[in-house]
């Protein structure tokens, strides 16, 4: 029997946590999270009003670009108010449903984010190896379809997750460990039996994110064989040319995620700042380093951010 005192849902107030250890230095540490979220906003937004607005760039990959762009404005947004709330005036409490529903809205972005670079890879993989049917393979309606099966895809592989944490009980202690709502804290706070919520949200990550990553892999063993085979070495320059900012777009989403992953596993012995700052940082850089990538690395999208930048300074 638990020494703890059982509370209903409706009336718990969780506790978020900055960065352990380090309270008296938030106001400093807010300033290097809010440059990122600041190049994260506007970044993808410009990305994404230059897509908007261009149409030369109404094309297939980067339509698949603008729903990467999309995806890294919520995950951005979605912890933007309890991280900054944190650092600057110390609103630590968070109420239960408001703690699962950003819970919720953090997966789901990152399952979307996974979601959309599997789409993009199959879209390098149809441009190289079938040049002449791209258009008519990855149509409008096509790449429409595409983005609401993901959607729908997240909602429905998620909402089990979030939900089964409202038949848990809760016990008085209230204190999470990140400055916004991760899965298995919560789950640490419960009195009760949480065998089955770990099984679900084990399987929710491994049937999104952990078959994306493998299917991804497995688009790029097709692609660079398709591109071995091409006979000119200028051609098979310029195909797998196509597909840098991809392969740095998914290193840079996969990277972070796997080493949070071997953190909690792993580095127990760590100091608490140090799961707090990779849990935070984790979240930030594909959103920020997305927009970059993409804009180096893409002739066409940087020509459209200048001319977008160009035309406001007149």
């Amino acid at each position: 029997m638990s020494t703890f005192q059982n509370i209903t849902t409706s009336s718990i107030i969780f506790l978020l946590t900055g960065v352990p250890g380090l309270e008296s230095f938030h106001t400093w540490i807010s300033i290097p999270f809010c440059l990122l979220y600041v190049t994260a906003l506007s970044g993808n937004s410009l990305i994404l009003f230059a897509i908007i607005t261009q149409p030369s760039l109404h094309e297939p990959m980067y339509y698949f670009l603008s729903m990467l762009s999309t995806t890294d404005l919520g995950l951005s947004i979605s912890t933007l108010v309890t991280m900054l709330g944190i650092f600057w005036f110390n609103a630590r409490e968070i109420t239960f449903n408001a703690c699962l529903s950003q819970m919720f809205f953090v997966k789901f972005f990152t399952v979307m984010e996974s979601s959309v670079l599997l789409a993009m890879a199959f879209d390098r993989f149809v441009a190289i190896s079938n040049p002449l049917r791209y258009a008519t393979i990855l149509t409008d309606s096509r790449i429409a379809q595409i983005g609401v099966a993901i959607a729908i895809r997240g909602t429905l592989t998620l909402t089990p997750m979030v939900a089964l944490l409202k038949r848990l009980s809760y016990c008085s202690c209230r204190v999470l460990h990140h400055s916004y709502c991760y899965h298995p804290d919560v789950m640490k706070l419960s009195c009760t039996d949480t065998r089955i919520n770990s099984a679900v949200g084990l399987t929710a990550m491994i049937s999104t994110v952990g078959v994306d990553s493998v299917l991804i892999l497995l688009s790029y063993v097709l692609i660079i064989k398709t591109v071995l085979s091409i006979a000119s070495p200028e051609e098979r320059k310029k195909a797998f040319g196509t597909c840098i900012s991809h392969i740095v777009a998914v290193a840079v989403f996969y990277i972070p995620l796997i080493s949070l992953s071997f953190v909690h596993r792993f580095g127990k012995q760590a100091p608490a700042y140090v799961h707090t700052m990779i849990a935070n940082t984790y979240l930030l850089i594909p959103p920020v380093m997305n927009p970059i990538i993409y804009s180096v690395k893409t002739k066409q999208i940087r020509r459209a951010v200048i001319k977008i930048l160009s035309s406001k300074e007149r």
